[in-house]
């Protein structure tokens, strides 16, 4: 009985923010660049063993899940942001269940994209974006900056737009697009405010907003009945038409995201652990794969509700290409009206939530990006105003111009969905240059099997975006100077990374069959 007394004291210690003066005292310097300050780390209690360095990681334990859950959540939110839900209705309005099995692998290419990102911010206690500041040079940190940008004000001009959208569902029209937009930048000032009371708040509000579109979208799942026969073969046989291409590059795009990955690196180090001993990151590691996958599963599950409703409803209708978020809750009620509540505002509610969360967290990402890449010595609240103001001035406009347009708005949204896939790759490619350096990982650096498979996801990605450009070139390019601009933008497109690939380790590991050990450097005293 004693012992569980002391064991219940510890969790509620550990339960409890890490005191400012528990860790060595840091730099000014070194403290403006953690992306978390010590004092709102969260410290997981070594419950056995814990003046032992050289223990090995303790059994599995509830308690420990318990307090390194919460980083995964919030990552999965990019899964589940008003561009995905763009991405999932237009795909079952399109191409019905035939796309499901691309979602589910999607997922799991996220899942395994995720964790290289978690791996490296546990052993190197960086992010990616600190990493990328110091292992590339000054030209090269600011095109993969200015990229890291662009995707991200693409995707929260999505989150935005799309929680504008839910605000005038639910508002019966009362509130216009623009007034939506000014209502969801305020959320901003939310997130410091919750940020302020610790990490632990945050992630409870995220819980809260995951529960909701959950609850919501299998609700609406339930009203509809999508067919369980075709859904199960939607999933296990893998289907793919030309007519459902962009589609497809869009259920990529939308799951695995730029800003994405450098916003897992930075999370995890809200947890407080000792980098020094290998068997407490290994650990720490085990338990992120954990809680990310559970967050992805759930992310999964969202994602099949609000494919399958819409590929019952509208696949094979004249709707199914005009489909878009703007209407989506309207042929949702025409079809399906609704019982004790209609389903147009069961939809709003959803995506409300989906919004809402995105752009918290397009806002913390975009701090660790910009902190990151350009090693500003700004306060969080003023590096969140400058992030915010960023995005919210290009959604403004797109707002005011696309306010009467909704077939134009919905082409912009699916736009942008292409737009994350084409940036994937200045997040991939350098996370992979950085987890396979031993140098930077250490003892963690990934090995030969798991890093041909990220390359080969990698691979499969950049041909996706391949195809995209040879079909935007084919079909959109009209014009001498506008093809001329196009071509150079391109050719300047795949020099870029075709760079990141060359300062990357990728042509003699761990593709080469033998590899020569070179002798280390030995280092000869004056003395």
């Amino acid at each position: 009985m004693e012992n569980d007394v002391k064991v219940d004291e510890k969790v509620e210690e550990a339960d409890r923010l890490l005191p400012p003066h528990s860790l060595p005292s840091n730099s000014d310097d070194e403290e403006s660049e953690a992306a978390f300050d010590a004092r709102d780390k969260i410290v997981i209690v070594d419950f056995e063993s814990a003046d032992d360095p050289s223990a090995a990681a303790p059994p599995f334990s509830w308690r420990k899940l318990w307090l390194f859950t919460g980083p995964g959540f919030l990552m999965s939110i990019a899964f589940l942001d008003p561009g995905n839900l763009e991405g999932d209705l237009q795909a079952g309005a399109i191409a019905g269940y035939s796309l499901l099995w691309l979602l589910m692998w999607a997922t799991a290419m996220g899942l395994l994209i995720q964790m290289l990102s978690a791996r490296v911010g546990v052993a190197t206690g960086r992010h990616l974006a600190e990493l990328c500041r110091d292992e590339y040079p000054t030209w090269a940190r600011y095109v993969l900056w200015s990229m890291a940008e662009i995707a991200l004000i693409g995707a929260d001009i999505q989150e935005v737009i799309g929680s504008a959208i839910a605000i005038q569902i639910l508002s019966r029209g009362v509130l216009p697009l623009w007034a939506g937009v000014v209502i969801t930048a305020s959320d901003c000032f939310l997130f410091l405010f919750l940020e302020n009371y610790g990490v632990r708040k945050l992630e409870a509000m995220f819980a809260v907003l995951i529960a909701t579109m959950g609850l919501s979208f299998a609700w609406m799942f339930g009203e509809t009945k999508p067919s369980g026969k075709e859904l199960m073969i939607g999933i296990l046989l893998p289907r793919l038409s030309s007519k459902t291409i962009r589609q497809a590059v869009g259920v990529v795009g939308c799951v695995i995201m730029p800003h994405n990955v450098f916003l897992h690196s930075a999370l995890v180090q809200s947890r407080q652990i000792d980098p020094k001993r290998k068997s407490r990151v290994q650990e720490a590691l085990n338990y992120y794969l954990i809680e990310s996958s559970v967050a992805l599963f759930i992310s999964f599950m969202i994602n099949l509700f609000v494919t399958t409703v819409f590929a019952k409803g509208f696949y094979g209708t004249e709707k199914a290409n005009n489909i878009g978020l703007v209407n989506a809750g309207q042929y949702l009620q025409e079809k399906f009206g609704g019982g004790l509540l209609p389903i147009l505002y069961i939809w709003g509610i959803g995506l409300l939530a989906a919004g809402q969360s995105s752009t918290i967290t397009g806002t913390y990402a975009g701090q660790f990006i910009m902190g990151g890449f350009l090693n500003l010595r700004l306060k969080k609240w003023m590096r969140a105003v400058i992030t915010r103001s960023c995005a919210i001035v290009p959604t403004m406009i797109v707002a005011i111009v696309f306010n009467t347009s909704e077939a134009s708005l919905d082409v912009l949204n699916e736009w942008l969905n292409v737009l994350q896939s084409v940036q994937i790759p200045f997040a991939l490619l350098p996370l992979l240059t950085l987890v396979s350096k031993e140098e930077v990982m250490g003892d963690f650096k990934i090995g030969p099997v798991l890093q041909r498979i990220a390359w080969m996801v990698a691979a499969l990605v950049m041909i996706i975006n391949g195809y995209l450009l040879l079909d935007f070139f084919v079909s959109e390019v009209n014009g001498f100077m506008f093809g001329v601009t196009v071509c150079v933008w391109t050719t300047a497109y795949v020099a870029f990374i075709v760079y990141l690939i060359s300062h990357s380790n990728f042509f003699s590991s761990p593709w080469s069959s033998s590899s020569i050990e070179l002798p280390k450097r030995v280092t000869v005293s004056d003395s």
